[in-house]
C-alpha cells in the first residue's frame, strides 16, 4: 500500500497527503464487489444423485480439494448396523446438568426431532458424552415415521438391536446404556456445533456409509458434485485398465486421478 508522502508518486506536505490518503482509500472501500462467477446450487434431486452412487471416500476427497478443509469425522464415528445416510442437516447441542437442576429446560431435542423436515439428518452433539446415549428406540421410531434420514450423535446410542429392527440409521461414537435424562440438557438448535471434529452447520449436507461420515459445505455442493462426476469418469475408465494391465501405476499415469 502507498504511503500517504508517496500518493501516486507525487511529492507532498504531509498534511494534504494524509487527506488524499483517506479520500483514495475510502473510494476503493466503497467500491461495489466483482460480480459472484458462483455456479447455482443444485437441486435436491441433483445432491441425492450424486451422494447416492458416491462412496464416502470419494466424498472426503472431493471436499479436501473443494474447500482445502477437512470433511470427514474422525474413526470412531461409525454406523450401528449397515447403512447409508443422505441429508441436509439440522443440529441440537446438548451439556451437561446436575441431576438437582430443577430449572424448566425447552426440550430443543424433542423439538428438534418432532419440527425437522423429512429428509433431514439430526447431527446431536453432547459435549464430553461418550459415556451417555443421545438416541435410543423412542427417538428412532419418531425419527422413523418422520421420515428423517438418519442421526450423527457425537456421544453414545443405545437400543442398538431395536435401532436395526427399526431400521433407523444412526451413527455414533460409542454404544452405552446410560440414557441423557437427567445428565443432559438440549442448549441449542440448529446452531453451528462440531461433531467428530468437523465444524457442521445447518444447512450442511451429511453422506454416511460403513467407512464414516462426510459433511459437506453447503457453499461447496457446486464444486463438489463437479469433481465426484470427475472421479466417478476417470475411475470408470480406470479400473477396466488395472484388471487389463495389472498396474494402479499405468492407470494413475493416464488418469491422473490422485
Amino acid at each position: 500500500m502507498m504511503s500517504p508522502r508517496s500518493l501516486a508518486g507525487v511529492s507532498l506536505t504531509w498534511p494534504l497527503a494524509a487527506v488524499l490518503w483517506l479520500v483514495v482509500t475510502s473510494a476503493r472501500a466503497q467500491q461495489p464487489p466483482a460480480a459472484s462467477s458462483a455456479e447455482p446450487t443444485p437441486s435436491t434431486a441433483e445432491i441425492m444423485d450424486a451422494f447416492t452412487k458416491a462412496s464416502t471416500g470419494n466424498v472426503a476427497d472431493a471436499v479436501d480439494e473443494a474447500t482445502g478443509v477437512r470433511g470427514f469425522m474422525g474413526r470412531d464415528m461409525k454406523p450401528v448396523f449397515k447403512a447409508k445416510m443422505i441429508g441436509p442437516v439440522v443440529t441440537v447441542l446438548m451439556q451437561r446438568a446436575l441431576r438437582t437442576d430443577k430449572r424448566d429446560w425447552p426440550n430443543l431435542q424433542i423439538q428438534t426431532l418432532d419440527e425437522a423436515p423429512p429428509g433431514s439428518v439430526i447431527v446431536e452433539v453432547l459435549e464430553d458424552g461418550l459415556d451417555t446415549a443421545g438416541v435410543g428406540n423412542l427417538m428412532a421410531t419418531t425419527a422413523k415415521v418422520r421420515g428423517l434420514a438418519g442421526m450423527v450423535i457425537d456421544g453414545g446410542a443405545r437400543d442398538i438391536e431395536e435401532l436395526e429392527e427399526i431400521g433407523f440409521p444412526v451413527w455414533s461414537r460409542s454404544q452405552v446404556p446410560a440414557t441423557s435424562v437427567g445428565r443432559y440438557v438440549p442448549v441449542a438448535k440448529n446452531v453451528p456445533v462440531t461433531c467428530g471434529g468437523v465444524a457442521v452447520r445447518p444447512g450442511d449436507w451429511i453422506v454416511g456409509d460403513m467407512t464414516g461420515v462426510v459433511v459437506v459445505p453447503r457453499a461447496a455442493l457446486p464444486q463438489v458434485l463437479k469433481l465426484l462426476r470427475q472421479y466417478d469418469d476417470k475411475e470408470t475408465k480406470m479400473i477396466p485398465l488395472i484388471k487389463e494391465t495389472k498396474s494402479m501405476g499405468k492407470a494413475l499415469q493416464i488418469y491422473n486421478r490422485y
